[in-house]
């Protein structure tokens, strides 16, 4: 039998359930806690009725001059169906990252929100096409939930290979971050957030307001006419790197005591602290990308802890009702401000941000008109990189180019990913698509819960940071455009595999 080093058996949590499905040789699953298991039974049924019956009916009841039609029962539905799906994942005795936060975001952004939206009639973004479209977009969306669980179902039902030692020292280990080239992105992360903070003329800028930050971007010539490339890259590389280097100290100091007794390690960390104060603070940044830091550090720090991750998925349906909506408050300058009074709860839900069912419909409706794309949109944000001078007819956001189809001036609209999937390959890309995506993230979710557990490949584990990073960057990913997440994902991709090796070496071990 594999020994342990003491470091990982003094750090290890003491109540992890290992990995379903895990393999040959996987320990078997412990039985959840007795304080859990009570906890459970008791918030269970509070819980579903809450989700599945509560607030639908809340919503129901609110007046309006909207129509009980088809789209009205599908779309009620479709938010039972996605409450449902979240409360078992709140209460299942195993962590899914990333399939827990995919139904966060479809039961409030595709379910709650879209609902409101149909009871009380009114929509944040107008709907340009007939009803029929709006019905369409409802039934894709429900379907294609139905195939991410399909997806997730095929991914529970494929045993996970273990890794074993012999396979570590010939180099086909699991994924962990190489000493020494972590120091380098350490490195890379003070340089590239020290230009940004530079060439956008100090901190004193990133606690204004998002709209002074976009101003001095532009200001500072980085990005060439027509084209956002430049743009994109001075932000992403100002912010991701610093991000993913205070992730990998956080779990080096989380899983290490050694690490904890030093100063230097400490020192660190608490200077990669600052930098993403100021870099990746809620000011200056999109809700949606903060959201994701925010995420982020928390699952890191916390890997394995069931309360926090349960807490997370609970709260986060409350927070965006009521907190999300008035969260961009420093998007605009003082006199741009937009009023944040509200006489009803879900006043927001109709007039803010949710847009995205609405823009589904829309998309159906520009697709109708002429045909789809056949990978032309997903080749575009595959190939975000390349500037607009070089390939003259790169494709724009599919939000933009739906928008501008529309006639409307504000052309940042979202585009979920349903949206992506039919505007290139229809209904039959819409369900592919999602199965894909389910069975991916079911299948991240398993390894992550791998890598957390004593068994797993210890404080220089890849998958411990990219998981968190991936369940937290899903918001973005999913509201859309793809284009627009294209950027700071591929940078944070490549910074992944500047610190990855597959050889899982002796020192980083007795870490």
């Amino acid at each position: 039998m594999t020994s342990v080093p003491a470091s990982a058996r003094e750090q290890a949590p003491r109540a992890v359930v290992p990995p379903e499905g895990a393999g040959a040789g996987a320990p078997e699953p412990q039985d959840p806690p007795i304080a859990w298991s009570m906890l459970s039974r008791a918030l269970s049924v509070p819980l579903v009725l809450a989700l599945v019956c509560f607030l639908p009916a809340v919503i129901a009841a609110q007046p309006g001059s909207g129509v009980r039609d088809t789209a009205y029962w599908l779309q009620l539905v479709l938010t039972c169906y996605a409450g449902a799906r979240l409360a078992t994942m709140i209460l299942s005795t195993r962590r899914r990252l990333l399939q827990g936060v995919f139904w966060m975001f479809v039961y409030i952004a595709m379910g709650v929100a879209p609902f409101a939206q149909v009871v009380i009639g009114q929509t944040p973004t107008p709907m340009v096409g007939p009803r029929q479209d709006l019905i369409t977009a409802t039934a894709m969306v429900l379907v294609g939930c139905a195939a991410y669980d399909l997806g997730a179902l095929l991914a529970s039902r494929r045993p996970l290979r273990r890794r074993t030692a012999p396979a570590r020292s010939t180099g086909g280990g699991p994924a962990v971050a190489h000493p020494l080239r972590l120091r380098l992105l350490v490195l890379v992360a003070f340089a590239a957030s020290a230009f940004y903070v530079v060439k956008l003329g100090g901190p004193a800028v990133f606690f204004s307001s998002r709209q002074e930050i976009n101003e001095t971007v532009t200001a500072s010539g980085v990005a060439a006419e027509g084209s956002q490339v430049g743009a994109a890259f001075l932000k992403g590389f100002g912010t991701v790197p610093a991000l993913l280097a205070l992730l990998f100290c956080t779990r080096r100091l989380v899983t290490s005591r050694r690490a904890r007794r030093s100063p230097s390690t400490v020192l660190v960390w608490l200077g990669l602290a600052v930098v993403n104060l100021v870099v990746n603070n809620p000011i200056s940044n999109a809700r949606y990308w903060f959201l994701t830091v925010l995420l982020a550090f928390v699952f890191t720090a916390l890997p394995s802890s069931a309360a926090v991750y349960r807490t997370v998925l609970a709260t986060g349906v409350v927070g965006a009702l009521v907190v999300f909506p008035y969260a961009d408050r420093f998007r605009y300058d003082d006199e741009a401000q937009r009023s944040a009074q509200s006489a009803s709860v879900f006043e927001p839900l109709v007039t803010k941000d949710y847009d995205q069912m609405v823009m589904f419909a829309n998309a159906i409706s520009w697709v109708d008109t002429r045909e789809h794309t056949y990978g032309r949109q997903l080749a575009g944000s595959a190939l975000f990189f390349v500037p607009r001078a070089v390939w003259s007819g790169k494709p724009e956001d599919t939000g933009v180019r739906v928008g501008q189809w529309m006639g409307l001036r504000m052309t940042n609209l979202s585009a979920p990913l349903w949206t992506e999937f039919w505007v290139d390959f229809g209904a039959t890309g819409a369900i592919g698509g999602m199965a894909l995506i389910g069975y991916a993230a079911a299948r991240t979710d398993r390894r992550y819960a791998q890598a957390v557990t004593r068994a797993g490949p210890g404080p220089g584990s890849v998958l411990a940071i990219a998981a968190p990073l991936i369940a937290g960057y899903t918001f973005i990913l999913l509201r859309g455009p793809l284009l627009q997440a294209a950027g700071k994902l591929a940078i944070g991709a490549l910074c992944l595999l500047l610190v990855t090796t597959f050889r899982e070496q002796r020192a980083a071990r007795r870490r």
